[in-house]
């Protein structure tokens, strides 16, 4: 009676919590089975009945299965249902992609879910299960069938462990880390399955024992790499990093072995087999069957880096005068290095007016980028939104579209470098709408900016935020859509860029296109967030290059990069575009979750920049980051205050420290735009005062560090950079003699210069400061003092 009773009880408990949790999660992103309050929709595809026709239904098989077959003690429980989870959440990604690769990777996601489900489920299914009597079963052999695991981790690596989490030096199972990382991965996977087969296949026979322990197996594995990563990443401390890798790398582990563990099952069997029927003795065979399996994989590990390699040699570089992509760093296409450091301009954007009396953004004028030339910048990241770019589907707004290129004439004049940036921010501009009912947890919201009403399709979900704009099921569900290319409308945005890209297709000037905006993570990441937002800029990109337009790609991750500190990107391999850099905004110790709870940083200041160069390495891209700043305190507005500043400078030092460009947010802020909040003034650099409408003094403490001093242009490329106002210490090397270094001094002061390896030098002042410039060859190095 019991056998079957703790397989009822099981499943019954493991469904009410799936309910429960439906009910209980405002947003339906943290629940096994969300559900934001969206309706069934005719438009929409298979992927909005995945949850509940695959996930619901293949949890409850495997929960049953594993009840019966493992039910008589708790950990074995527990490791099952959390198998069933895991499972579950793979075959609904297999569903909604129709990609292996993802589906398993996907299952790491709902690790933290998964898990205290399994531990509640477990312990009522032996409160309620009936009388248990635990069996014995022989255990076999286990060296063989985890070396054969261990081997199959590398051939079988698909997207785990790719991302953030994994320093150089971490041993993981892919072949493009080298032949040291996945040998040391190899061997550590197969202890982790040895020293789980046999007690678990001693308590559990048959293919489901061996199953288990792979899952086990993979987990343990993933505690050894987070333990090892103590050593290999080290850095700035004070922050829960080490936390987070241990569980980003614990989550992968146990996706790894729910997918891939009935292998590990499938070998301890075949190894039974084979003794059995051995005489006299145990056979060799299965050692040489796993030995076999390692050499392939370490061969693998030697190959596949220069394969890829020669792959991505010479594609897709645009003619000389555009800047470009080139390794880790951009360029100008004549073998100097460019450092792009601006602001971004929203005063283009299709804001939402919680006041409609009040402006939403202000005027831009070219006075705007003779103000940002007189501080040094170099580069405008030029907020637009679609909703006023294709208000109707299919066509573009002249009158938008010329507000666009005047923009850019005027950066043009000024020597200012644009981007051009799809900017949203929770999808569109619509506010809660009257009548509407919000979940507890949830309430009602202003509107923001982005997508066009023809482009936006909520299901009927309730626009209402949790914990802020980014939070919205109806959002959610409008990124959903989105991503999923309901109605055509992933690919209509694709056009959009390629229409778009054609009117700036001759503008060197024109940096680079920057696709989406902190794009939301749908309902299912990371189905969405990685590999549909990876086939949007694929799309994206083919439609650009049609048009003929040679400029650089900056693709972003998702939001969950500007909450958190990390995310994963777009899946490695996304596009054969060679020309892009990857540009996720470093907002660590700002507007991340962390600071808005008032705990200990997730991701340190200066450690983000280590973990965006990480992902950046993945798609052999430079790092540009498109947003930061926004220090402010509510005590403080203006961020003027010490905290700020200080913060700030740390993070250009670290800035410097890895020789990169960026834009801080924001230049000017409207009264009326609704992420001021409508206070007495537009908070950004240069203030506004809302009484009047006119201007306040700007932020000078912090324009005094962010107009400090900087190469704008370098030969070859620079190997060390450091700068405090018009102090600068610069090191380069370049093989190729060239004179385009040009170097930022601000102030009016003239700055004392000592150069090696530099010839023709000269010095002039110019609008808010001075420039350098001379011809460099070899190693050379520039070194300054604050002027008197």
């Amino acid at each position: 009676m019991a056998q079957v009773r703790r397989p009822v009880v099981a499943v019954a408990t493991l469904l009410l919590l799936t309910l429960i949790q439906a009910v209980a999660d405002p947003t339906g992103l943290m629940a096994l089975v969300g559900y934001s309050g969206a309706l069934p929709s005719s438009s929409a595809g298979w992927w909005s009945s995945a949850p509940y026709l695959v996930f619901v239904p293949v949890m409850g098989a495997m929960a049953w299965w594993v009840a019966h077959r493992a039910g008589e003690r708790f950990w074995l429980l527990a490791a099952g249902l959390t198998l069933a989870v895991l499972l579950a959440q793979a075959a609904a990604a297999l569903a909604m992609s129709g990609n292996l690769a993802v589906a398993g990777w996907a299952a790491g996601y709902v690790a933290a879910q998964a898990v205290p489900a399994a531990v509640i489920t477990a312990a009522i299914t032996r409160w309620l299960g009936g009388p248990r009597s635990p069996g014995r079963h022989p255990a076999g052999r286990s060296l063989p069938p985890a070396l054969a695991f261990g081997a199959l981790s590398t051939l079988l690596s698909g997207l785990w462990w790719t991302g953030a989490a994994y320093a150089p030096g971490l041993p993981v199972p892919r072949p493009e880390r080298g032949f040291l990382s996945v040998a040391v991965a190899i061997g550590l996977l197969a202890l982790a399955a040895s020293l789980c087969l046999k007690p678990i296949r001693s308590r559990v026979g048959g293919l489901l024992g061996g199953w288990i322990a792979g899952l086990c197996a993979g987990g343990l594995f993933g505690l050894l790499q987070a333990v090892i990563s103590l050593v290999v990443d080290r850095g700035a401390g004070g922050d829960m990093w080490p936390l987070m890798m241990a569980y980003v790398a614990v989550a992968d582990g146990l996706a790894f072995g729910a997918c891939t563990g009935w292998l590990l099952g499938l070998a301890a069997l075949a190894t039974d087999r084979v003794d059995q029927t051995a005489r006299p003795g145990r056979s060799t065979a299965p050692q040489f069957i796993a030995g076999a399996l390692g050499a392939m994989a370490l061969a693998a590990s030697l190959i596949v880096p220069n394969v890829q390699g020669a792959a991505n040699v010479g594609k897709n570089l645009p003619d000389a005068g555009f800047l470009r992509a080139e390794g880790s760093h951009i360029s100008d296409g004549r073998g100097n290095q460019v450092l792009l450091r601006g602001v971004n301009v929203n005063q283009l954007v299709d804001f939402y007016r919680p006041q409609p009396e009040v402006p939403a953004v202000r005027p831009l004028s070219e006075e705007d980028f003779a103000g940002m030339a007189e501080q040094g910048f170099t580069v405008s990241r030029l907020n637009i939104s679609s909703s006023a770019l294709e208000p109707e589907r299919g066509s573009l707004d002249p009158e938008y579209v010329a507000r666009i290129h005047q923009a850019v004439d005027w950066a043009k004049a000024h020597g200012i470098y644009t981007v051009l940036d799809m900017h949203q921010d929770g999808w569109w501009n619509g506010p809660t709408e009257p009548g509407t009912t919000c979940r507890p947890g949830t309430e009602e919201m202003w509107g923001y900016d982005g997508a066009p009403q023809w482009a936006t399709s909520t299901d009927g979900a309730p626009r209402c935020q949790f914990t802020g704009r980014d939070i919205s099921p109806a959002g959610n569900r409008a990124f959903q859509n989105f991503y999923f290319d309901t109605n055509g409308i992933r690919s209509a945005l694709a056009q959009t860029w390629g229409k778009l890209a054609a009117e700036f297709s001759d503008e060197p000037m024109v940096a680079g296109f920057d696709l989406l905006n902190e794009p939301g993570f749908g309902e299912t990441a990371p189905v969405t967030t990685s590999y549909l937002l990876g086939k949007f800029y694929e799309q994206s990109i083919e439609r650009i290059r049609e048009a003929r337009a040679r400029q650089i790609i900056f693709i972003e991750p998702s939001i969950f990069w500007s909450g958190l500190g990390f995310d994963s990107g777009p899946t490695p391999g996304f596009t054969e575009d060679t020309n892009i850099v990857f540009s996720p905004h470093l907002y660590a110790e700002s507007i991340t979750m962390d600071r808005d709870l008032g705990i200990v940083p997730i991701v340190g200041l200066e450690r983000q920049f280590t973990l965006a160069q990480r992902v950046a390495a993945e798609y052999n891209a430079p790092l540009w980051s498109g947003e930061y700043g926004y220090w402010g305190s509510e005590e403080v507005h203006w961020g003027e205050d010490e905290d700020s500043l200080a913060r700030l400078a740390r993070y250009t030092a670290a800035e410097d420290e890895h020789v990169l460009g960026s834009a801080y947010w924001v230049w000017k802020q409207a009264c009326g735009d609704p992420q001021n909040g409508i206070e007495p003034y537009g908070n950004a650099l240069m203030m506004q005062d809302c009484a009047t409408g006119g201007d306040l003094p700007p932020k000078r403490g912090l324009l005094k560090i962010l107009s400090r001093a900087y190469p704008q242009s370098a030969p070859g490329k620079i190997t060390s950079l450091a700068a405090e106002e018009s102090t600068l210490r610069l090191a380069g090397q370049t093989d190729t003699a060239s004179c385009d270094l040009q170097v930022w001094f601000p102030g009016s002061a003239k700055p004392e210069i000592h150069s090696t390896g530099i010839a023709n030098s000269s010095l002039e002042q110019v609008p808010g400061g001075w420039k350098f410039t001379g011809c460099a060859s070899g190693d050379y190095a520039v070194a300054s003092s604050s002027g008197e």
